[in-house]
Parts: C-alpha cells; sequence; structure tokens
C-alpha cells in the first residue's frame, strides 16, 4: 500500500502523523510511504531521518494526496486537504465530528472511507488511541491554567502551590477519565488543592485507592459541581462522551457566581467544549474573557509538546495503520471489532451514531459498511 502523511496545517500544530519509526515499519511490511517535505521538523525529525527509514520524501501535499491510498495524519482535515480526498482512499487521523457539521459534509461528498483515532476502542473498554493525547492534554491543563491565573494574562493573580503562610489555589477537574486523572495528578503535584468530580462511583473509588489523600474526590451532581466551582479558582473540563459533543456543564449565566478571574481550561474543546461559554483558540491566541472569567480552549493541547505527544500518538496508532495497511482497511475491520469502531464515514455514508445523533445525519452501523 502507498502510505502518505503530509504536513499539518491546522494553525501551531506541530505534530506530524507519523515518525521515522513508524514510516521504518511500515516499509519493512512492504510498504511505500510518502512524507511530506518538512512534515516533521515541528517535532524534531528532519527529511533525513525518513529517508533513513527508507520513506520518500516529496515536494508537496497535493503529491501526497494524489498518490497515496491511505493518508496519515494528526488532526482533522481542514478544508483544503478535505477537497483533495477522493473516493475510496482510506484517511486515518482524529476527526471529532460531532461538533464538525462542515467537516462531516465534505467527508461524506469525498467518498472516502476515514477511520477516527478517537473512537477505536479497546477490550477494557477505553479508547486506546485517544489515550495519549488525553494523557498529554492533561498533564498540560494544570500548567496552562497556571499561566492563566497569572494577573498579566487577566487571571485572578493566584500561585497554584501557594506558599508558607499563604493557601494555594483551589483546583476543580470535572470529570475523573484519563485527561482527569493526569489533571489532578500533575495539579496535586504542584501543591494545588484538588478536587476530582465524576458521576461514576467507581471510577471515584479507584481514585481515592489509588491516590489517597492526594486529591479529593465527589460525586458529579449538578449541585456540588456549582458549588465546588464557585470556590476554585481553576476549572479543568474534561468530560468526554466518546465521538459525541461534550455536555455543558457549567452555563453562561453561573459565570457571575465564579471568583472574578478564575480561569477554566477546556480539555473537551475538539468535541464542541464542556463549557456554555467555549469557543475553540489557538497556540498563538489562547485565552479569552467572558464575564470576568478567563477562558483556555485551545484545539490542539498536545501541539504545544510535539515530539513528546508526536511520538506518544504514534506508539499507539502504529499497529493500527500497519494492519490497515497489511490487510486493507475491510479485512482489518472485519477481523478486529476494536478498529471497526473507529470507522466514521465510508462511500458517502456516516458510520457512527452518536455523530448522526449529534448533527441530525442518518447513519448506517459498521457492520453495513462492510457490505459496501
Amino acid at each position: 500500500m502507498k502510505i502518505g502523511c503530509p504536513k499539518e496545517i491546522k494553525p501551531q500544530e506541530f505534530r506530524v502523523g507519523m515518525t521515522p519509526d513508524a514510516a521504518r515499519e511500515a516499509v519493512a511490511h512492504g510498504h511505500k510511504v510518502m512524507i511530506e517535505k518538512g512534515a516533521g521538523l515541528g517535532a524534531g525529525f528532519s527529511d533525513a531521518d525518513y529517508k533513513a527509514a527508507g520513506a520518500k520524501i516529496v515536494a508537496t501535499a497535493e503529491e501526497v494526496f494524489e498518490k497515496a491510498d491511505m493518508i496519515v495524519k494528526v488532526k482533522e482535515p481542514q478544508a483544503v486537504e478535505r477537497k483533495r480526498l477522493r473516493e475510496g482512499q482510506l484517511l486515518f487521523t482524529y476527526l471529532h465530528l460531532a461538533p464538525d457539521s462542515a467537516q462531516t459534509k465534505d467527508l461524506l461528498k469525498s467518498g472516502a472511507t476515514c477511520i477516527a483515532y478517537e473512537t477505536v476502542t479497546d477490550d477494557r473498554g477505553g479508547l486506546p488511541l485517544l489515550a495519549p493525547m488525553s494523557e498529554v492534554a492533561g498533564r498540560l491543563a494544570p500548567q496552562v491554567g497556571a499561566w492563566t491565573l497569572q494577573k498579566a494574562n487577566g487571571g485572578r493573580g493566584v500561585l497554584l502551590g501557594g506558599v508558607p503562610g499563604v493557601l494555594p489555589a483551589k483546583v476543580l477537574v470535572i470529570g475523573g477519565g484519563v485527561v482527569g486523572t493526569h489533571a489532578a495528578k500533575i495539579a496535586a503535584g504542584m501543591g494545588a488543592d484538588v478536587t476530582v468530580i465524576d458521576r461514576s462511583i467507581n471510577r471515584l473509588r479507584y481514585l481515592d485507592d489509588v491516590f489517597g489523600g492526594a486529591f479529593k474526590n465527589a460525586y458529579a451532581s449538578a449541585g456540588n459541581t456549582i458549588a465546588l466551582a464557585r470556590e476554585a479558582d481553576l476549572i479543568i473540563g474534561a468530560v468526554l462522551i466518546p465521538g459525541a459533543a461534550a455536555p455543558k456543564l457549567i452555563s453562561r449565566a453561573q459565570l457571575k457566581e465564579l471568583k472574578p478571574g478564575a480561569a477554566l481550561v477546556d480539555v473537551a474543546i475538539d468535541q464542541g467544549g464542556c463549557f456554555e461559554t467555549s469557543k475553540a483558540t489557538t497556540h498563538q491566541d489562547p485565552i479569552y474573557e467572558v464575564d470576568g472569567i478567563m477562558h483556555y480552549c485551545v484545539a490542539n493541547m498536545p501541539g504545544a509538546v510535539a515530539r513528546t505527544s508526536t511520538q506518544a500518538l504514534s506508539n499507539a496508532t502504529m499497529p493500527f495503520m500497519l494492519a490497515l495497511a497489511d490487510k486493507g482497511w475491510k479485512k482489518a475491520c472485519a477481523e478486529d471489532k476494536h478498529l471497526l469502531a473507529g470507522l466514521n464515514v465510508h462511500a458517502g455514508h456516516l458510520t457512527y451514531a452518536a455523530v448522526g445523533v449529534a448533527l441530525g445525519l442518518p447513519t448506517i452501523t459498521g457492520a453495513e459498511a462492510l457490505k459496501l
């Protein structure tokens, strides 16, 4: 199979879809790998690194899309990239379709087969291709939240860990999954007073058993959420419903109940955000203020640490990428129900129910798509 990896063009996106190691593995399996010139530079990988791995460097993204059977990326294809997709071509990347009707319609129109990293599953009920970036984003969230809280950035002027004689900042983490767990670990490690809330009692028991007194936890009822939010200096939104739009957990009307200058970090922004006032921002212009509350809503947070993120993502995606290339997408998905769960679009059909619900579009099942 001809595998193509274009340079990411989303603003301030420095990751790359394939590391040289991933390219080397694909070549060893008998596949041809094309990397757009300079695609890996933002993550610290040179064209020479890819050449040494056996990949071919091509001059333009147009050539990658024109010649490749499978496109491997990081972020969802931008409008210009979607126009380059063709019928029968395989796209393997993050999609986050539920809040993005324009992208969904373009992918359906393209006739391409699109497998989304974020909906591939595993035997434990996890999301193995989302988890690495969730870990990175979770660990970044307290760091960027601490920066947003600085007075020069419009925040409360509160130091996350406090100092002797001065209490630390209060941090509320909404959601105790992968993002929330890593956010809580780092925030607690920075000395903050951290509380994690979740609707799963089993998850709260797990967090209590594993982390003991490092941070507190509470049930995420509507009453608890707003009561704890009122006391928080930093609120990290870490809620995920696989493939679906994120629920809105703090409304605009409730912002007036928060501390002036409090910071909201919305890690769920790729899925539409979990605060009513969230809107996607970039690393270049990451924060904005609404009713005296600072919002950090960068849609590709892990791109800030591109080398770490690229390596972590490639470690997770490589086995699936090789399966798709070795067997073809139909056989690979027929033999692996977890990979089939990643199928979101095929031949003009939407194949992920939660996206259909979010956008009001008809869907077919993955099993039905395999028969087309």
